[in-house]
């Protein structure tokens, strides 16, 4: 079974900002109804509700608090959509980041509780209304650096594969119901609230690595959600598609 993108309604967690509003966009943008799911940022989550028009609300709850999830859940009705962007607060800036010797177990914690606790609140709350539809779609977003760790951010990279691992075991168990579950990992985008501090040095190094000779934007990867959203993907499920520029492989 699939639906058209314009048929969907999608919850797309953490969009207040950054990569969740591009992938917010890109929805409204096929028609899709969005509910931009904010943790603090409410000024910017309603400002772009606004923006994008009666297709899109701004829905405010923790990912971290089952409550509030279901609540929030509860209030929208049936999603056909999730989409786990929610980030804990982060800074893509490797001479700032904590290394082997400094890192501690909050910062683990922090990054793995926001990646995959938070991811399992969320599809246990939409999880119902799937199966009573005999369709679901559920796409997380992951990082290449998971598969080249060129900067080794332990934290947030750690969070990311176990999200990637707990995407494939969601997807063995929920595809004989009608719902595929997919990654979507991009590699360091220009720009978003988290790759601000990057130094344009790091951005040009990137972008001459690649073959696409420049850096992947939140629009360009946000297309990727789409994808995975689509009729066009139904066939595909527990998969983890890199979108980079061809920067890394597999």
């Amino acid at each position: 079974m699939s639906k058209p993108l314009h048929d969907q309604t999608v919850l797309i967690t953490g969009a207040g900002r950054g990569f969740g509003a591009a992938i917010a966009k890109a929805f409204v943008r096929e028609g899709a109804r969005v509910l931009i799911n904010y943790r603090n940022s409410k000024a910017a989550a309603e400002a772009l509700a606004a923006t994008l028009g009666d297709r899109a609300l701004a829905i405010q709850a923790d990912v971290l608090n089952r409550d509030e999830v279901a609540s929030m859940v509860a209030q929208v009705g049936p999603i056909t959509t999730l989409v786990h962007n929610a980030l804990a607060d982060y800074s893509f800036n490797g001479d700032a980041r904590s290394t082997l010797a400094q890192l501690s177990a909050d910062e683990i914690k922090a990054q793995h509780e926001t990646s995959v606790l938070g991811a399992l609140n969320v599809i246990q709350a939409v999880m119902p209304a799937m199966e009573a539809m005999g369709f679901g779609r559920i796409i997380t977003i992951g990082t290449n650096l998971v598969q080249n760790p060129v900067v080794p951010y332990h934290d947030y990279t750690s969070a990311k594969a176990a999200l990637l691992a707990l995407t494939r075991t969601a997807a063995a168990e929920l595809g004989p119901k009608g719902i595929t579950v997919n990654m979507v990992s991009g590699g360091l985008l220009r720009s978003t609230d988290a790759s601000s501090a990057t130094p344009d040095a790091v951005f040009d190094l990137i972008a001459n690595a690649t073959p696409l000779r420049r850096v992947t934007t939140p629009d360009e990867a946000a297309d990727a959600v789409l994808f995975f959203a689509s009729p066009w993907a139904r066939a595909i499920t527990g998969q983890n598609l890199i979108v980079d520029g061809g920067l890394v492989y597999g």
